[in-house]
């Protein structure tokens, strides 16, 4: 993605008056603003020390909208990024360099409201010498990706649930989820719905599937664990010259949930060639060999710590995770595009009709998927 350098004028000084505010040394030099995200406003700064050197921050405000107390975001964050570090160092002691580091504002906390900018920033540090991908583009990526995500799964596998609070309330209830949308659809506060009734239709057809996971979470067949909730391939840092996974980003998510829902959303993101907002749908479907790398790399990083439950529900939770948001982004669609940020005429409804031709094709593949995951579960009990 092209980035615009901001030397001088109303973003150079908007950017350089957010650094200020945190424990930053060195003199601003430019700043750039990273657009790959739905949700909230990013900034990379960049400052001279003394020495002549350049380092690079990363500026971030968490969206009110969507995080309706971004306090408690910033509580969770802080306690997973300092439970992985801690682990990490114990590891190699040249380890913190690699992961996510709050840095205090002023007050010392590592948070500030600026209203004048819109609201609550933070301050994390530029994971150098790395980039992402906002499609994978080989089965070589896919494997990382699952890697990454297993290994930070398995990294707060020992911490206590109960110490991480919601965030969003029910954000992978997908009984829930169709609810709204159901609500939505009837409201109608756009007059969009008549445009969407196939959708709303196959939805429905579904609907009897959606409570699957929650149910056995309820029952206790399956384990509340600290997740990520948004392992989309662009949240993983992937170093330069190797394209192997450094680094897990986005924690704004992280909330007590399963791990079932962070391995769906990989297979969302991860085992198709085709962008979520693709129009061409013949290009939507998932690709097997991408599926069985992400399977490989997350259950490498993953299979010490998940249950029986959790890994016959791994293909099942691809397809679930792929519908619900689909569903979400048909909800916003009819809501006028409050949540996802769009860039186009009728951008959430293309993602919609994009998610759910994936999901179709997910739904068909699930035999072969879930064969293949028993063959791999079954190689490690050797």
């Amino acid at each position: 993605m092209a980035l615009q350098r901001h030397t001088e004028g109303p973003i150079a000084e908007r950017i350089a008056h957010i650094g200020d505010q945190f424990a930053i040394n060195g003199e601003f030099q430019y700043g750039e603003e990273l657009r790959n995200g739905h949700i909230n406003t990013t900034y990379r700064a960049c400052y001279r020390t003394e020495d002549g050197h350049i380092d690079r921050y990363i500026l971030q405000r968490i969206n009110d909208y969507v995080f309706k107390d971004p306090a408690v975001v910033m509580r969770n964050v802080e306690k997973v990024t300092r439970h992985i570090t801690w682990k990490l160092m114990r590891r190699r002691k040249d380890a913190a360099g690699q992961t996510l580091q709050l840095y205090p504002a002023r007050g010392g906390r590592n948070y500030i409201y600026l209203p004048e900018c819109g609201g609550m920033w933070r301050c994390y540090n530029n994971i150098e010498d790395t980039h992402t991908y906002d499609v994978v583009e080989n089965t070589r990526q896919a494997y990382q990706a699952g890697y990454a995500f297993g290994s930070f799964q398995d990294l707060v596998s020992d911490m206590n649930p109960c110490d991480i609070k919601e965030s969003i309330p029910d954000f992978h209830n997908t009984p829930r989820r169709f609810a709204q949308l159901q609500e939505s659809a009837e409201k109608d506060v756009m007059g969009r719905a008549a445009n969407c009734q196939e959708e709303i239709a196959l939805l429905t057809e579904w609907a009897p599937e959606y409570g699957k996971l929650i149910e056995m979470q309820i029952r206790g067949e399956l384990p509340t664990r600290i997740t990520h909730n948004d392992t989309k391939i662009n949240n993983v840092m992937l170093d330069e010259e190797t394209d192997e996974a450094v680094c897990v980003i986005d924690l704004d998510t992280v909330m007590p949930g399963l791990s079932l829902y962070d391995f769906g959303d990989m297979v969302r993101t991860a085992t198709c060639l085709a962008n979520e907002d693709e129009e061409d749908l013949s290009k939507v479907y998932i690709q097997m060999p991408f599926f069985e790398s992400l399977a490989e790399g997350y259950l490498d990083a993953a299979h010490g710590f998940l249950t029986p439950n959790e890994t016959d529900n791994l293909a099942f939770a691809g397809w679930l995770i792929t519908t619900e948001i689909g569903m979400r982004f048909l909800a916003d669609y009819l809501d006028g595009d409050r949540y996802f940020k769009t860039d186009k005429p009728e951008h959430n409804l293309i993602r919609a009709r994009n998610q759910l031709k994936l999901a179709q094709s997910i739904r068909e593949k699930l035999p072969a998927m879930q064969k293949y995951v028993r063959r791999l579960v079954k190689s490690y009990k050797k």
